[in-house]
């Protein structure tokens, strides 16, 4: 599975489990840590460990390993590192203390409809 097939099924995951205001950045030639990000939000507990573990069982399901998922207890910043992307699943009342979106401003965003449809 190539990089944008991952991005395309981490977004499908977290749109699944209702993630709000769902963002990816490409970071290619930008961040040596991963190719793409994907920012989102739960408006609970619940909802943020619920789109965490989506993305993390889509990952299973087609054999991509999970590098790591930190934060899932605390559900207030969950990151889950499949290698080429990276995900930040943030709880509403933290997502903009954080503010990746404009830390990583310079980075183009994707256009999340041609992924959702594919």
């Amino acid at each position: 599975m190539n990089e944008r097939d991952l991005l395309s099924l981490v977004v499908k995951a977290a749109d699944d489990k209702k993630a709000v205001d769902l963002v990816a950045l490409n970071m290619q030639g930008i961040s040596l840590v991963a190719d793409y990000f994907v920012i989102c939000h739960g408006n609970s507990d619940k909802q943020v460990q619920a789109i965490a573990r989506e993305v993390k069982e889509q990952a299973h399901e087609h054999e991509i390993t999970v590098k790591r998922m930190e934060g899932y207890d605390e559900a207030r910043w969950v990151l889950v590192d499949l290698g080429d992307v990276v995900v930040h699943i943030f709880h509403k009342d933290d997502r903009g203390y954080y503010n990746l979106e404009r830390l990583w401003g310079d980075a183009p965003s994707v256009d999340l409809q041609e992924e959702l449809q594919s």
